[in-house]
């Protein structure tokens, strides 16, 4: 009795220890959030917390997952949260992810909140490389993910919680003090996170500078690796695209982000791992559209698709899993999977999948009418907004615009005011030289006139002195001529004197030898005689013979140049440039761009089986409906070998090359070479001296010589 009384209290002791809350984690995609929850709420409770929290009413896409063994789970709204094989650790973490995908986001995302979840949620199965993309459409949904980090961007946090589609602050808290949670934000690394990633809105050249995407992560590593690319090609590439996105809102810039990626063939595919009844190794693709059969090297190909409206029933039993075409013509396929928790998991998502695609093709729900009447309310409130904006900022530009152009204005005219004071003062400047220049040359001319004058005088004189020189000359040639006769007569009284003189000494011959013979005589008659000599004469005439030195004139020049040179230069230049937006024609255009750039070995098999779908024309949609239409032609009891159950009929030939253009720019200059004028003008003075000799008359006749003066006065323009 005593021992039983003993164990009852203990074990209400027990239970009074034991706690009535736990903390849990919700991750999201860009923050976390803790809460303390309630020992016995269910799974419905906390996705229904959370979604509140968030401001989300479109929960039907929206799951909370976790993991247990390597598996990936999802929390059952109608199962107790600890009853689920959650970690016993605490705070118990779950991610707050995208359970379902649309079949066009653009339709079906009505609540802004939505599309951004889902917005980061694909982008980051693109990086990872859970979603196959093209290098090109990589490129291009890049430069929408830069677009969408606009400064409008709000991050799920409290601050935010007031935002679009969501509650009020008033109303959450005392919400969430009526239910007593706890939660703890990290705001400051969610601020700081931004802060470090940036916020790049509108392409701005003067703000984004070369190398302002090089610490984003916006392309896959097997793209980077592809290519011989460097990081600043990427960036100039995805740069390039960036500044055509001018204008777009973020949310604009997410969605379409979304309609891009919703066309790759892996988006919104689930894929297991299964084996046929004869072993054959499988996978199956789990999507909004059906269920789908690919090799597991193919994964963007399925090799036979189930469509949800011709599924009638699907079940599972232990590992075995079993899919009941509605059809009945048409052998039910079955297959196994590794654990008997991978089938709870398809059955979890075929349901939910197929419900979806029921819905969409009903009439909206009451719920969903008022959700998008609110959206298209607040869409037109934002666009509204947006315009406002639009010309508020358009206002502020040509403000901008105008008072930029009034500082350049004044500028310049501050500059002409400056050149206008520099150029009067080079004007006072040459005006004093002129000035003096023109003194100087007066001077020069009152110089030059009194050189005239002097010359004129020295010329007078010189004229005088000629008179006086010709007079003299005239004198001297009569003294001359009268010499020349005064000679010849003195010549002829010369030879008349030497006549004589001969006679004279003939005579005087004459008269010795009779004086010799007679002295003969003498001695032969006396014995001695004398004799007396007679004495000579002789004369000699003089003669003057006059002479006469010419007169020479000389003359000096001297020449004064003046130049002047003056320059005009002038530029012009037209650039033009025109570029294509078709989006098609602009990823074709940068696919060959890069091709050449492309590393064959380091290809991947999803790169090859891409560029054969690209090459046969096939896409994600035809490709579907053309398996589907080979499903209904050819039964599942003719399957292959490979598969062990189907074998696909019906090949499709397709054609893709797709134009491209290009359009070529070109950048054209016209430069006007200077002229230049310069006229020098050369004037001309002379200066004349003349310089007289005269010599003595002598006995020759006179020689005369006169030089006359000479000078040069030219005019040229070079």
């Amino acid at each position: 009795m005593a021992g039983a009384i003993a164990s009852r209290m203990s074990f209400s002791s027990l239970k009074r220890k034991q706690p009535k809350t736990f903390t849990v984690r919700i991750v999201t995609m860009d923050a976390e959030m803790e809460f303390s929850c309630e020992v016995k709420w269910k799974g419905k409770d906390l996705f229904d917390l959370v979604c509140r929290t968030l401001g989300l009413r479109e929960t039907w896409f929206f799951g909370l997952q976790y993991t247990i063994k390597d598996t990936v789970a999802w929390l059952k709204m109608d199962k107790k949260v600890l009853d689920h094989d959650v970690p016993t650790e605490e705070p118990v973490t779950f991610h707050f992810l995208a359970k379902f995908y649309p079949e066009n986001a653009e339709e079906e995302l009505v609540q802004e909140i939505t599309q951004h979840l889902f917005f980061l949620q694909v982008k980051k199965q693109i990086l990872d490389e859970k979603i196959y993309c093209p290098p090109e459409a990589s490129v291009l949904l890049a430069s929408y993910a830069v677009q969408a980090k606009h400064p409008a961007c709000i991050s799920i946090c409290l601050p935010a919680f007031h935002g679009a589609f969501s509650l009020p602050p008033e109303l959450i808290l005392p919400l969430l003090a009526k239910q007593r949670l706890r939660i703890a934000l990290d705001l400051s690394s969610a601020e700081g996170s931004r802060a470090d990633s940036g916020e790049y809105g509108d392409y701005d050249p003067s703000v984004h500078k070369r190398g302002f995407l090089a610490q984003e992560e916006l392309l896959p590593k097997r793209v980077i690796n592809l290519y011989q690319m460097t990081p600043e090609m990427w960036e100039e590439r995805i740069t390039a695209w960036y500044a055509e996105h001018r204008g777009r809102a973020r949310d604009e810039a997410e969605m379409e982000y979304l309609k891009i990626a919703q066309d790759l063939e892996m988006y919104g595919v689930n894929y297991f791992a299964i084996k046929n009844k004869k072993g054959t190794e499988l996978l199956l693709g789990v999507d909004a559209l059906g269920l789908h059969i690919y090799d597991p090297e193919n994964r963007l190909t399925p090799k036979i698709s189930f469509p949800w409206n011709e599924i009638r029933n699907i079940s599972y039993s232990d590992k075995e899993f079993t899919i009941k075409p509605l059809d009945k013509k048409i052998d039910v396929f079955k297959f196994n999977s590794s654990k008997l928790r991978v089938n709870k998991l398809i059955l979890q998502l075929c349901i939910g999948n197929h419900d979806l695609f029921m819905r969409r093709r009903k009439a909206d729900s009451l719920e969903v009418q008022q959700m998008k009447a609110q959206a298209r309310e607040e869409k037109a409130r934002k666009q509204m907004e947006r315009q406002r904006l639009a010309r508020e900022k358009q206002m502020r530009e040509e403000a901008e615009r105008t008072r930029d152009e009034l500082e350049r204005r004044l500028l310049q005219l501050k500059e002409e005011a400056t050149m206008a004071n520099e150029a009067l003062m080079r004007s006072e400047e040459t005006a004093d030289l002129l000035a003096e220049k023109a003194q100087i040359t007066e001077e020069e001319a009152k110089l030059l006139a009194q050189k005239a004058a002097e010359a004129e005088q020295e010329m007078q004189r010189i004229k005088a002195t000629a008179i006086r020189t010709e007079e003299e000359k005239r004198l001297m040639e009569q003294k001359v001529l009268e010499a020349e006769m005064l000679a010849l007569k003195m010549a002829e009284e010369s030879e008349r004197r030497a006549k004589e003189a001969d006679q004279l000494k003939q005579d005087l011959q004459e008269a010795r030898e009779s004086e010799r013979r007679a002295k003969q005589k003498l001695l032969e008659i006396t014995s001695k005689s004398s004799y007396t000599p007679m004495n000579s004469s002789t004369t000699t005439l003089p003669a003057d013979l006059p002479s006469f030195i010419s007169e020479s004139l000389s003359f000096d020049f001297k020449d004064t140049d003046m130049k002047r040179l003056s320059m005009e230069i002038e530029k012009e230049k037209v650039e033009y440039m025109e570029k294509s937006k078709h989006l098609q024609e602009q990823l074709n255009e940068l696919k060959t761009e890069i091709e050449a750039l492309k590393l064959k070995e380091r290809e991947t098999a999803l790169d090859i089986l891409h560029s054969e779908n690209a090459d046969r024309g096939n896409s994600k949609h035809n490709t579907i409906k053309k398996v589907h239409l080979g499903n209904v032609t050819t039964p599942v009891a003719s399957a292959s070998p490979q598969l062990g159950v189907f074998e696909m009929s019906g090949d499709s030939d397709g054609t893709g090359p797709d134009s491209r253009s290009s359009v070529t720019q070109e950048d054209m200059r016209t430069i006007n070479p200077p002229t230049a004028s310069c006229n020098v003008v050369r004037a001309l003075t002379w200066q004349s001296e003349v310089e007289i000799s005269t010599s003595d008359v002598g006995r020759k006749p006179m020689k005369g010589r006169q030089s006359q003066p000479s000078g040069i006065s030219a005019f040229y323009n070079r």
